[in-house]
């Protein structure tokens, strides 16, 4: 099942940024789709059968890019 999500995250603040979170998300098994703006929000398209949500978001984790709680 394709799950889609947008999320606001830190660590986007300029067009090299969104780059390299391509770059940290590039080849994630399962990961669908990510498109990401500079105002730091983050939509997320993946398979649920070959990744999770929590494997997607450590991926970005580890490249700088952390998930903003919502208010």
């Amino acid at each position: 099942m394709i799950r889609e999500e947008t999320i606001q995250v830190t660590g986007i603040r300029c067009e090299r940024c969104v780059l390299r979170l391509a770059k940290v998300l590039e080849g994630h098994e399962g990961l669908e789709g990510a498109n990401a703006t500079l105002m730091g929000q983050v939509t997320l398209s993946w398979d649920e059968e070959r990744t999770s949500r929590e494997a997607i978001l450590a991926a970005m984790v580890r490249g700088g890019f952390r998930e903003l709680e919502p208010v």
